[in-house]
C-alpha cells in the first residue's frame, strides 16, 4: 500500500510507485452502483479481438463518486479552455473499434 503520512503542515504525502505510474489504457468504462459504493471498470478494447478484459477496477462510495465527478468536469473544461472543444458523437462507439489502419492480411 502507499506510504501515507500527513506532514506537520498537515499535507498528505502520496506514493506512485513505478508499476502503478506507467499506468494502463483505457478506450472504455463501465460503471455500476449499488447503494454503498459505485465500481468503474477500465477495459481496453482492441478491433477484430471479441474478448477484452478489464484492466483496471475502482470502487468509490458515493460521496468520493460525486467528488470524482465534479473534479472530472472541471479538467475537462479546462481542458476544452485551452484546446477546443472534445468533439462527442451520440450513442455508445461501434465495436469492433476500427483504429484507421489498413486491414492486416497473412
Amino acid at each position: 500500500m502507499a506510504d501515507e503520512k500527513l506532514n506537520q503542515q498537515g499535507q498528505l504525502s502520496i506514493e506512485l510507485t513505478e508499476e502503478v505510474a506507467d499506468g494502463h489504457y483505457s478506450n472504455l468504462a463501465i460503471i455500476t452502483h449499488s447503494p454503498a459504493e459505485f465500481v468503474v471498470d477500465f477495459i481496453k478494447v482492441m478491433p477484430g479481438v471479441p474478448k477484452a478484459k478489464v484492466k483496471s477496477r475502482v470502487v468509490l462510495t458515493p460521496e468520493h463518486a460525486k467528488r470524482f465527478m465534479r473534479a472530472l468536469q472541471d479538467n475537462v473544461a479546462k481542458y476544452e479552455s485551452e484546446h477546443g472543444p472534445i468533439k462527442h458523437t451520440e450513442g455508445p462507439p461501434p465495436l469492433p473499434m476500427n483504429f484507421g489502419g489498413p486491414t492486416a492480411q497473412a
